[in-house]
């Protein structure tokens, strides 16, 4: 395993909490865009969660692709979606994305027997 990501997404989220005290207007505003982008219109919220993975694996943020594989699973992604979706970022992204589609799917997978497990 290269990164426990559940327990990575948690720690994350306990260090962002100095953020969210110290700038919470800001935070907060963040927090409003986050909920405005991710509600489903024409696209899903489901497809939303997938194109954000794919933005975390080319950005190369371990943040964005823990929280929006967590996400992803949370809206009924599966991981033939979360394969293809890594197959689109390898092919627009070259090396880079393959390493981060690897950790990507890693974390998906986590989070989903996560999921699993809880039910």
């Amino acid at each position: 395993m290269y990164k426990d990501w559940p327990q990575y997404a948690k720690d994350l989220s306990t260090a962002m909490q100095g953020c969210r005290d110290g700038i919470p207007e800001t935070w907060g505003a963040f927090s409003k865009l986050a909920a405005s982008s991710t509600k489903s219109g024409a696209l899903d919220t489901k497809t939303k969660e997938l194109i954000a993975i794919a933005i975390g694996i080319a950005m190369r943020c371990d943040g964005c692709v823990a929280f929006h594989a967590r996400a992803a699973v949370r809206h009924g992604a599966t991981r033939e979606e979360v394969l293809e979706m890594i197959g689109m970022t390898v092919y627009m992204g070259g090396g880079p994305s393959s390493v981060y589609g690897a950790m990507a799917l890693e974390a998906f997978d986590q989070f989903s027997e996560a999921a699993a497990a809880a039910k």
